[in-house]
């Protein structure tokens, strides 16, 4: 399983992913599963994916070696005009590699299935952020919905929910989708550290801060620690139900 989130903010984009791919007692595999492409003063794209990982493996080797070889028959995803066009790309391309597996007579209903988050900037237009469906199809964040999740969301959507703020700092973002993330990870054995994070900023057209944040992460530890302990007093202040 899998859990990624991508979040429109004022100042830009941001985008977390987990890295687990299979878990078990004895099978645990990590992947990054956030792939960014840049053309510094043009276009960056970030792309998290969530599904059968051959499948997104395949949609990521496709987009890359369709860089590498231009074919002006072809477009390639830095070369694309407008974020709505890599997104149809993008969509395109997972239809493509899902059809092939299935004329290959690997027919087991969605098995081989994935979803993706797609966001960036190209020069002209503004940032811009989509869910796109295995089916091929899309749609675009907007003001009533300024995230995207994808995998494992319900145990990690309510804080988002909740707290959310279009005008937050990178810093609180990264608090909020931590929060998220430790949420998921305490109810779904499927989703682990370490998690990958792209924060970019509108304008800059360049990859902005990213990094990884360990399971044993100071920070991260300690804001797991006190995300309990503060839901714990939360729900000691609340008056008890009465019986009588």
């Amino acid at each position: 399983m899998t859990y990624c989130v991508g979040m429109m903010l004022d100042r830009g984009l941001v985008f977390m992913s987990d890295t687990r791919t299979n878990a078990g007692v004895d099978n645990i595999s990590t992947f990054p599963k956030m792939s960014i492409w840049e053309q510094p003063g043009e276009c960056l794209i970030t792309l998290l994916s969530s599904g059968n990982l051959a499948t997104t493996q395949a949609v990521v080797s496709l987009l890359d070696e369709r860089t590498k070889s231009p074919d002006d028959r072809t477009p390639t995803i830095l070369g694309v005009p407008s974020m709505f066009q890599a997104a149809r790309l993008v969509a395109d391309t997972l239809k493509e590699v899902i059809d092939e597996h299935a004329q290959a007579g690997m027919q087991a209903d969605s098995a081989f299935h994935a979803t993706m988050i797609l966001g960036g900037q190209i020069a002209g237009g503004p940032p811009r952020l989509f869910l796109i469906y295995p089916e091929g199809n899309f749609i675009e964040a907007c003001g009533d919905t300024p995230f995207f999740q994808i995998g494992e969301t319900k145990y990690g959507r309510p804080i988002l929910v909740r707290a959310y703020n279009s005008a937050m700092t990178f810093e609180a973002a990264m608090k909020l989708l931590a929060v998220s993330f430790d949420s998921t990870v305490k109810a779904n054995l499927s989703v682990g550290a370490p998690f990958d994070y792209h924060l970019y900023e509108e304008g800059s057209l360049v990859t902005g801060r990213t990094g990884r944040i360990e399971g044993h992460d100071p920070y991260f530890q300690s804001l797991s620690q006190g995300w309990s302990d503060a839901l714990k007093a939360a729900l000691d202040s609340l008056p008890d139900f009465d019986l009588s």
